[in-house]
Formats: C-alpha cells, sequence, structure tokens
C-alpha cells in the first residue's frame, strides 16, 4: 500500500507563508528548522489528524502559477460558514463570493502567491 504524505509547496517567502497557513488557514507547523547548509525546512499541515502535509520551500525562481489559471488546491471542511468566517477575519483574498454547487458548497481563494485554493464543503449524502 502506498500512501502520499508529504508534497512541496513553493513560496517566495517564508514567513509570509507562515502566517498564511498558520492564522489564515489553521494548520499547524510540524517542523520548521534551519539546515546546516542554511536552507530552512518547513513542514505545515491541518491541526487534526493525519493526511497530506506540505513542506514550504522557498522557491529559488520567479513563481508561476502552479495550477495555470485553475485551482490546484482543495480544502475540504465540514464546517463550510465557520472556517469561511474565520478566513475572512484573517484577511484572506477571496476570489469570489461563496457558491452552492451540487456537489457542494465553495469559494476560491489565493495565497499570498497568488497560488489558487479552493475551500469546500461537499453536499449531504441524499438520504435514502
Amino acid at each position: 500500500m502506498l500512501s502520499l504524505t508529504l508534497a512541496t509547496y513553493l513560496v517566495s517567502d517564508h514567513d509570509a507563508a507562515m502566517t498564511f497557513f498558520v492564522d489564515a488557514l489553521g494548520f499547524s507547523v510540524r517542523e520548521d528548522e534551519t539546515r546546516p547548509n542554511g536552507s530552512r525546512w518547513v513542514v505545515v499541515g491541518p491541526e487534526d489528524g493525519p493526511g497530506l502535509r506540505l513542506a514550504v520551500a522557498a522557491a529559488t525562481d520567479p513563481l508561476g502559477r502552479q495550477a495555470g489559471d485553475g485551482v490546484g488546491f482543495f480544502l475540504r471542511t465540514d464546517d463550510f460558514a465557520s472556517q469561511y468566517a474565520r478566513m475572512v477575519a484573517a484577511g484572506v483574498r477571496f476570489l469570489e463570493e461563496p457558491r452552492y454547487e451540487a456537489y457542494g458548497t465553495v469559494v476560491v481563494f489565493a495565497d499570498p502567491d497568488g497560488q489558487r485554493w479552493d475551500l469546500i464543503q461537499p453536499a449531504a449524502p441524499a438520504a435514502l
């Protein structure tokens, strides 16, 4: 069995990224250390339980849009209203108003470097 546990997430500024991930998204810092070569190793992830974590790395070249013009990252919640309110209060830049689709409640937002994310609460399964 395989599982995906860590993915590199490129940023232009570690400190701005940490503010975004911790204060705006509510992630926890799992690791933050300076290595002997002077590079910084930072890992963040959702506070509750296992799942994919992000190794936040300073880009050495100018950042492009990692997903082109689309959304590249999807943040799932079971309480859209409270997460959205917390993110608004933290100053997250939303690119639209929340919308209700057949698959759930969703809104697109951007990180400090302009990478697009979805905040989504999947629709409840239909009752039988």
